[in-house]
């Protein structure tokens, strides 16, 4: 969104009168939308992670790392860890006690 566009709308809210609302407008639901593309892209890649992740869960025989799905998987870690604290919360037990969260099936 353009600077100039921030000021008049600031201007506008202080009880100016201001003749580009609807440019402004346009710019405030474009940034909108280009937020919400990205967090559509991020769950979708979320949720097709989701069956990978659940599928090395379910084959250990005992609570696995981040790292060690990662590893099954071949995606990041940092990718593997947020999904589990953020997206599969509720599906997962983690354990904390040791100097490495690991995590099973709930």
């Amino acid at each position: 969104m353009k600077k100039a566009s921030l000021e008049s709308l600031v201007r506008f809210l202080e009880g100016e009168e201001v003749t580009n609302l609807p440019e402004i407008k346009a710019e405030i639901e474009a940034e909108l939308a280009k937020g919400k593309a990205k967090a559509d892209a991020n769950r979708a890649v979320y949720a097709e992670l989701h069956d990978k992740v659940m599928a090395v869960l379910g084959m250990a025989s005992a609570p696995v790392t981040a790292q060690e799905i990662a590893d099954e998987t071949g995606e990041s870690r940092n990718k593997i860890s947020y999904g589990l604290k953020n997206y599969w919360a509720s599906e997962v037990v983690v354990d904390t006690t040791g100097k490495v969260n690991t995590y099973r099936l709930a």
